[in-house]
Order: structure tokens, then sequence, then C-alpha cells
């Protein structure tokens, strides 16, 4: 579908181009309605490829919990939320890892509580979390273990060092293996979206140029 709003984007380039014999005020007006009219299919079809290069959660089940907790102290916010579609309420035990791409890593090993209600569908809930100083948080690991199952929307993690980066699940825990995200190593989401967004600008400014 986002590529659809290129090739009108294009097409609409083209029909104006031929145009451009026309002269006076109805023209400029027409021409301004067009670059509005450009640089908003260019911005939805920037959106929509930020949606699309999401990347799915993957297990790793070799992924070793680093028992490391006293290389310094600084808090983190974590916040869930479960989507509608999963279970009313979960007894299992979940666990967490997240970290950055310099071997810093902050692991709780249950955050469940059903005394809490904590993780019940369609709710956020947040948690305070104190671990080793990281950087930019580049990974996160999700562990759950017992019967119920249990599926988030997303994780997203606000640290000192590190600007808030949301994870999107959107998909059921299997259970007794990690399973999650790891940019570190390649770019990431965010770098890529900056990446395609550049790329789309220049498009729309060439396109634009042909129109004037």
């Amino acid at each position: 579908m986002c590529w659809l709003f290129l090739v009108i984007i294009i097409n609409l380039s083209y029909s104006f181009c031929a145009g451009k014999r026309k002269s006076g005020f109805y023209f400029s007006m027409k021409m301004s309605k067009a670059s509005i009219v450009l640089l908003y299919f260019g911005f939805i079809f920037i959106h929509c490829e930020a949606k699309s290069i999401r990347e799915k959660p993957q297990a790793f089940e070799s992924f070793n919990v680093s028992y490391i907790q006293n290389l310094g102290s600084c808090s983190y916010s974590v916040v869930f939320t479960t989507s509608c579609s999963s279970t009313s309420y979960t007894r299992d035990q979940i666990s967490i890892a997240f970290g950055d791409a310099y071997g810093n890593q902050i692991y709780v090993p249950r955050l469940d509580d059903p005394a809490s209600r904590a993780f019940e569908q369609c709710s956020s809930d947040k948690f305070e979390i104190k671990g080793p100083c990281a950087y930019q948080i580049c990974y996160v690991y999700l562990y759950r273990t017992g019967p119920d199952g249990w599926k988030p929307e997303q994780v997203k993690i606000y640290g000192y060092n590190s600007r808030a980066v949301t994870f999107y699940y959107d998909t059921f825990i299997p259970g007794d293996t990690w399973y999650g995200f790891n940019y570190c190593n390649s770019a990431s989401s965010s770098h890529r979206w900056i990446g395609q967004t550049s790329f789309l600008f220049v498009v729309l400014w060439f396109v634009l140029y042909a129109l004037i």
C-alpha cells in the first residue's frame, strides 16, 4: 500500500509538468496546491514505511544472563503494554534483560506479581528498576514460564544515559526461552527510518523542483 503513494506522487508530477505551459495567477495557485498534495502523500508514505520496518521478535536460546549487577547504580523506567488479545490475566513468571552494546546489562529475574494484577489484558504496567549504568539501550529479552501465556503489545524503556526506546512485540511470548530484539550489532530500525526518510525527502524535493 505504501508504494502506491509513491506512484501517485510520480503521476502527479508528470501531470502537472505537462501543464507547465499555462501561466498566470491560476497556475501559481495550482502549483501551490500541488506542492501541498505531494508533501501530504509523501509524509503518509514515510509514516507507512516507518511502520513496515519494525522487526519481529526472535527467540535467543543461547542468550546468557549477566549476574554482575554491581557496576554502578542507575534507574530505569520500563513500561509494559499488554495486548487486549492477551489472556485476561497471567500467573506466569516474567523476567526481563536489557542493555547496551558495551556489555552493560540490567536483569530482573521476576517482575510478575498476581497480587498486584500486573500484566492483565488491556493494561499498562510501569516498573522502576535499578541496575548497572548503561548507554543507549539496544536490546531487550523477555522470559516467560508458566501455563497461562502472555502477549505484550510493546515494551518502552527509559534510561538516564539513553533516549526512550520502544520494542514492539504484539505476539505471545513462547515459554521457557528468551524472546526479544537485538539491534546492537546492526543498524537499528530508527537509523534505517532516518535513512529512508532522507531519501524520500530528496525524491519529494526533485518532484517539487520539476513542478516549479
